[in-house]
C-alpha cells in the first residue's frame, strides 16, 4: 500500500515540534519506515531518524531532511494550520509552526524512497537517508555525528539533500560553489549599573547602551563591507528590563552574522565586536560585554563536478527551463557537516513551492516581498501540489543519478 503523501504532509505540518523535540515527528518517520520494510534507528543525536536500503554493490549515496519546526504562530488560514505550543529551550510557553517547510522535506523523503524501493531493479547501490533534528539551532547535524551516525552507517560517496523556498512550483534552484552563507549566531550581554528611573544620573544604563549600539551594528554592511561582497548583521532579540521606573543593570541582544566564507566571516566578526565593545566604552561601561557564540555553521558550498552532474540530470529530467541558478542565499544550513566530515562531495539544491500563477502576477506589479511570504514568515505555506510529487522526483532523480 502506498504512502499517501498529502496526508503525511497535512499531518506533519498541524503537529510541528520545536529542535530536539521532534518526538512525534520522528514516530511518524518511524512508523512510515517500517510499513516500507526498512530498518530503523530512532533516537540518533537525540530525536534524528535514520535508515538504509542495501541494494548490492555500487556506491553510497546519502539523502537528508530535517523536521524541526519554528517558535512561530501560523497565520496562514489553512485548514490544516498549526496550533501547536511548545516550551522554549529557556521556559517560555511559544507557538510552533513549519514556517520553513522542513515538514514538505520529510514528506519528500519519505516519497522518495518508497520509490526507490519500489524500483530496487533498476539500481544498485546504499542509500542512507538521514532524517535529521534541530537545523534551526544549527546543531542537528553534530549531534547526530557525535552520536557516531557516519562510524555506524556507510561512508557516504555523496550527500544530497534540498529545501522549498519562493520559487515557481516545478522550479529547481542550484548552483555550484556556496549555496548558502556561513553563520553564527551571537548573545551580547551588555553590563551597566541599575537603578530608579528618576536617578538615571546614579546608574549606567545599558537599554541606551543596547539601543546604541545596534544603530552602529547597522553601519558594518553599509559602510565597512564592499559593496560588491555579501553580508549580513541581524539583531533579531532584545531584552531588556522588567518595569517602567526601573533601570536595569544589563541587556541582551541576539545576533545572527552571514557571510560567503571564512575571510569575510573574521572581517565582519572583528568589526562587531569593535563597535560593541565601544559603545560599552562610551557609555561608561565598568565592565566589558559579554560576547558568545551560540552556534557557527560553515557555508553550505556544492561540488562544482557533482552540480554540473546532477544539474544536467534535472534538465534531462525536468526540462532546460525547470533549472535555474537562485543565486547565493544568505540563510545558512547545517547539512554540510555531514558532507564535510566525511569528506564527501555534497550537492544540496531549492525547489519551489509558490503558485506558478501567483509568483508571475507577484513579479509583473512588483509586489514580490509582500505577496510571497518567504521561509520563517507566519503566512509561509508551499502550495501541497505539486510541490511534493516534485519533491520526491528529485530526490529519486538525484538518488539514480550517483548510484549503480
Amino acid at each position: 500500500m502506498s504512502v499517501d503523501l498529502e496526508s503525511l504532509y497535512t499531518d506533519l505540518h498541524a503537529h510541528p515540534e520545536l529542535s530536539f523535540q521532534e518526538t512525534r515527528t520522528a514516530g511518524v518517520i518511524a512508523r512510515h519506515l517500517a510499513e516500507l520494510g526498512l530498518p530503523v534507528e530512532e533516537g540518533v543525536g537525540r530525536t534524528g531518524v535514520v535508515t538504509r536500503i542495501d541494494n548490492g554493490e555500487g556506491p553510497v549515496v546519502w539523502l537528508r531532511a530535517d523536521m524541526d519546526g519554528l517558535p512561530v504562530e501560523e497565520q496562514t488560514g489553512l485548514a490544516y494550520a498549526s496550533t501547536a505550543r511548545g516550551t522554549d529551550p529557556a521556559g517560555n510557553a511559544v507557538p510552533v509552526m513549519h514556517a520553513c517547510g522542513h515538514d514538505m522535506h520529510v514528506t519528500a523523503l519519505i516519497g522518495a524512497l518508497e520509490r526507490l524501493v519500489a524500483t530496487r531493479e533498476q539500481w544498485s547501490g546504499t542509500i542512507v537517508a538521514v532524517f535529521q533534528p534541530a537545523e534551526e539551532y544549527g546543531a542537528g547535524s553534530q549531534a547526530m555525528i557525535a552520536d557516531g551516525v557516519l562510524t555506524r552507517y556507510p561512508t557516504p560517496d555523496i550527500v544530497l539533500g534540498q529545501h522549498v523556498t519562493p520559487l515557481p512550483a516545478g522550479v529547481i534552484g542550484v548552483r555550484p560553489g556556496t549555496q548558502m552563507a556561513a553563520s553564527d549566531g551571537l548573545t551580547v550581554v551588555l553590563h551597566g549599573r541599575g537603578g530608579h528611573g528618576s536617578r538615571p544620573h546614579s546608574t549606567i544604563d545599558p537599554v541606551v547602551m543596547a539601543a546604541a549600539t545596534v544603530m552602529r551594528l547597522q553601519t558594518v554592511v553599509s559602510r565597512e563591507v564592499d559593496p560588491r561582497d555579501v553580508a549580513v548583521v541581524t539583531v533579531g532579540s532584545i531584552h531588556a528590563g522588567l518595569k517602567n521606573n526601573i533601570i536595569p543593570a544589563e541587556a541582551k541582544l541576539e545576533l545572527s552574522l552571514r557571510y560567503p566564507d571564512d575571510a569575510a566571516r573574521s572581517r565582519v566578526m572583528t568589526k562587531v565586536e569593535r563597535i560593541i565593545r565601544a559603545e560599552a566604552a562610551a557609555s561608561g561601561a565598568e565592565q566589558e560585554p559579554t560576547i558568545s557564540t551560540d552556534h557557527t555553521l560553515p557555508p553550505t558550498i556544492n561540488d562544482p563536478d557533482a552540480t554540473a552532474r546532477l544539474t544536467t540530470a534535472f534538465r534531462r529530467s525536468f526540462g532546460e527551463a525547470s533549472v535555474v541558478d537562485p543565486g547565493m542565499f544568505t540563510g545558512s544550513e547545517d547539512v554540510s557537516w555531514f558532507a564535510r566530515e566525511s569528506g564527501a562531495p555534497l550537492v544540496f539544491w531549492f525547489w519551489g513551492g509558490v503558485d506558478p500563477q501567483a509568483f508571475a502576477d507577484a513579479m509583473a506589479a512588483g509586489t514580490m516581498e509582500r505577496d510571497i511570504p518567504t521561509n520563517h514568515s507566519p503566512f509561509f505555506a508551499p502550495v501541497m501540489q505539486p510541490t511534493i510529487d516534485r519533491g520526491v522526483e528529485n530526490l529519486v532523480v538525484a538518488a539514480r543519478e550517483f548510484l549503480g
